[in-house]
Parts: structure tokens; sequence; C-alpha cells
């Protein structure tokens, strides 16, 4: 009987994409990927470390997970991930029911650690790697709805935001071969997915290159819309030389099928190009969407926070974006109290809001991360009162805005790529629209999977409710 394996995951997209490519690996060694957390005999924890409110859930985890080691002697618990790139040495010293520890950058040495915990030995795996892409490996989909999913498209981060510990727990980014990425992508559209989103922690800088190699990866026959367009592209199937960059990747993944949509996360806004713009706007099956952190307002901030752009850069990169894509709906992030400060700065993110009117925004308060440049030189002196105060006006005036797009939103008719069943009720379904929208309506005969034209009639500021129009 194969031993089997429950995987948890915690944290970003990458993280879920680290998770499938785990369920890949044991799989082919042999082990059988569980969502019975009760029959499992391994538990694995995919952490994440970006926040200290994280890693205190993984502690809490763990002490709830001793009930089930002690009526179980022979359950092993590892940690994956992050964290666990972070905290090595004092996960081991202080969490003693944890049997191995593996890195972002290890996953492919954990059958063999597996089984050597079988026999009652505690491992530890961190080593961060240079060239690790997992690119030969195709991830198992054990958590989907088998309608979206992800592709990872590149490791590691070397901005080296002030607040940040992802270059310290993920290493320095390399990209991975378009030929595989493509080639997971058409795999996945075969098997019925219908949408693909491109992951990296900056996806802009995405840049592969090969000598004396022909690049076969562009979903069968890229062809140029114009000689002028052959002439200026970074591909050349004419010479020894090839670079790939973010914009041609994305072409090339959207050529594999305008049924397939094709998303991305994230941007860096110090590297957000008007040729990725064009790409997107020529291609109807990459979504209308960009996820762009902001972080802060300020100047002052900004460069604090080591961010290498200016709020006048960001305007103009916003800019862009409408004159190229009027459609497009723009996500960000948003630090509240970073050390120093003061309410004009917290003022100049409000305007920001103001100016930008995002769609969407994951919001945040301040923690200091060990080992990183704000931990080493600054000082953590916004009481967290005062940052609490001021997330909640962020929070406030974003609800206000997103609530005002939405109602934008009431009478115009979007095609919707259908996910699931909602929540609320089981004869209504929810999908999305290319601005990554989520759409609430009645099934009828409809299925996930499907496209379908809705018209919205009403909204609230998170979600768009509305009738199916046309099917056709």
């Amino acid at each position: 009987m194969k031993n089997k394996v429950y995987i948890e995951t915690y944290g970003c997209q990458m993280n879920l994409a680290d998770s499938e490519i785990v369920g890949s690996i044991l799989n082919k060694a042999g082990y059988a990927i569980t969502r019975d957390i009760d029959e499992a005999d391994f538990i694995l924890i995919n952490t994440c470390a970006i926040r200290d409110n994280a890693e205190q859930r993984i502690r809490k985890r763990l002490r709830e997970l001793r009930a089930l080691q002690r009526a179980r002697s022979t359950l092993k618990i590892g940690i994956l991930g992050c964290m666990a790139e972070r905290l090595q040495k004092q996960l081991m010293e202080e969490e003693d029911n944890v049997s191995f520890i593996v890195g972002p950058d290890a996953y492919r040495n954990l059958p063999q650690m597996l089984a050597r915990t079988r026999e009652g030995e505690r491992l530890a795996e961190t080593l961060l790697s240079e060239t690790e892409t997992y690119a030969d490996i195709e991830p198992v989909r054990y958590d989907t709805n088998g309608i979206t999913a992800y592709i990872s498209i590149m490791r590691g981060c070397q901005n080296y935001c002030a607040y940040c510990v992802v270059p310290y727990t993920r290493g320095r980014e390399r990209s991975r071969d378009p030929q595989t990425i493509v080639d997971e992508a058409r795999s996945l559209f075969e098997k019925g997915y219908r949408e693909v989103t491109l992951l990296g922690q900056n996806v802009n800088s995405y840049r592969w290159e090969a000598e004396n190699g022909k690049l076969e990866a562009e979903s069968g026959e890229r062809k140029a819309e114009s000689e002028a367009d052959a002439a200026s592209s970074n591909i050349s199937h004419l010479t020894s030389h090839i670079t790939v960059g973010f914009p041609d990747l994305m072409a090339m993944v959207a050529e594999v099928s305008p049924l397939l949509r094709v998303r991305f996360a994230t941007s860096h806004p110090k590297d957000l190009s008007d040729e990725l713009l064009q790409v997107m706007a020529r291609y109807d099956n990459i979504c209308k969407c960009i996820h762009l952190p902001v972080q802060s307002g300020s100047e002052r901030m900004l460069k604090l926070m080591n961010r290498r752009y200016t709020p006048e850069w960001y305007l103009d990169r916003i800019d862009a974006i409408r004159r190229y894509l009027p459609t497009c709906s723009i996500t960000t992030d948003v630090i509240a109290g970073f050390c120093t400060e003061t309410e004009e700065d917290h003022q100049a993110t409000l305007e920001m809001f103001r100016r930008v009117r995002y769609d969407y925004a994951y919001m945040f308060k301040f923690s200091m991360r060990p080992n990183t440049y704000a931990a080493k030189h600054l000082q953590d002196d916004v009481p967290d009162d005062v940052k609490t105060r001021r997330l909640e006006e962020i929070i406030a005036l974003q609800g206000e805005i997103a609530l005002e797009n939405n109602q934008k939103e009431i009478g115009k008719t979007f095609e919707v790529l259908i996910e699931g069943v909602s929540h609320r009720s089981d004869q209504q379904l929810f999908g999305r629209n290319s601005q990554n929208k989520v759409i609430v309506f009645e099934r009828g005969d409809l299925k996930p999977g499907q496209y379908a034209h809705v018209k919205v009639t009403r909204c609230t500021s998170a979600t768009l409710i509305g009738e199916v129009v046309d099917n056709k």
C-alpha cells in the first residue's frame, strides 16, 4: 500500500504552485496524495513568511496537530517553503513534532527525506539554488476546479524591497525555459482547463536566453502580424542567439488557443513596459487586469522601501495602461505604517488611491520581518494603533471606490468564464470576466468551464450580479 501524503498550503499563489510540484515529485516516487488528513502518513505544511501573522498561524497549526500525532505515533510532519527557509534552526529546536524541514529549492529531495524520517531521523534541507526552476516537472493539479490553473514561469527575486523576506527565502531570480511553459499551458488546455495564470515574484523581468538553439515553443506556428513585427521581434529562428522577454512569452501562451484565457501576477511598476501593454491589447484572450503593487503614495516612503520608482513614474504607468487598455482593471498592494511614516505620507497614499481608483487592493499593516533591510537599518516607530487607524482609512476609501467602480458596470455585458457553483445558492453559478471581477448569475443549463455572456444588473463592492443574455 502506498504511503499517503496530505499537503496543506498557506500564503501566495506561488506556494499553491509549489505544492502542485511537490505532489508531482511524490507521486512519481510512489506516494499518494490524499485530501483526507485522517488517513495521511505524512503531513506537509507549505508555509509563508511574508508577515509575522502568517508564521504565527503555522505555529498554532503545529500545536493543533499534536493531538493527531498522539493518536497515530507513526504520523510525520514536515515544514516546506519560505518559513522553513527562514527559520530552519528555530523550528528544529522549538517544534519537536516536526520531522523534516525543506526549503523551496530542495523539493526533489523529498522522497528520500520522507523515507529516512520513517527510520526516526530528523532532517533539514534548505540550500537555495541559482538554477532550480522545476521546469521538467508537470505539476499535479490535486486541489483545483479543473478550469483555472497556475503556471510558475520563474523563481526568486532580487529587488530587495526593504520590508520583504522573499529574496532571502526564495533566492535569486531565474527564469524557466519558455518551451516548457507553453507545453504546460497546452497540456492544461487539452485537459479541459480554460484559464492559466503565469506566476513570478516579478513577471515583468522574465528573461530567457539560449545560445545555438531553436525555440519551438510557439504553440505551433507563431506568425508575425507584419514584416515590421517580425523585424522588431526579440524571438528569432534564424539566429543562434534567442532571447525571450515577458511580452514574447505572453504572446506565445496566448496563441495556444483563443479559448484559453491568460493572466499573470505580479508586476513591478519599475518594469511594466509599453511592449507588454501592446501585446495585451493585441490578444483578446489575454485578460485585461493588471496587479500593480504601489505600497505607498509617498515618494519618501517609496525611496525608503527601495521600490525604485516615484509616484510620478507609477502614475505614468497607470496612464499607459489606460491608454493601451481602456477597459483594464487595476489592483494593488499597500502597506500602512511603514517605518517613519508620517501623516503626510499616509495622506499621499490616500490621494494615490483617489487618483488611480483601484478595482481591488490587498491592504496590510507593516510587519517587521527579521533579516530584511528594514530590520537591520530602520526603526519600526509607528505605533500600532496609528497603523491600525491608517489601515482602516485606506480600507474604507477603497471600499467606496470599489463600489463606485462596480456600479459603473451595471448595464454592461461581459464574457464570463464559469468557475463553479455560488456559495450562497446551488441555483447560481459564478465566474470572472476578463477584468477578474466575480459575477454571479442563475445557472440555467450552464456548467463550469463554459463561457457565458452575462449582463450586470446590480452589484456590491466585491461582486457583480447579472443575468445570462446570450450564450452563443
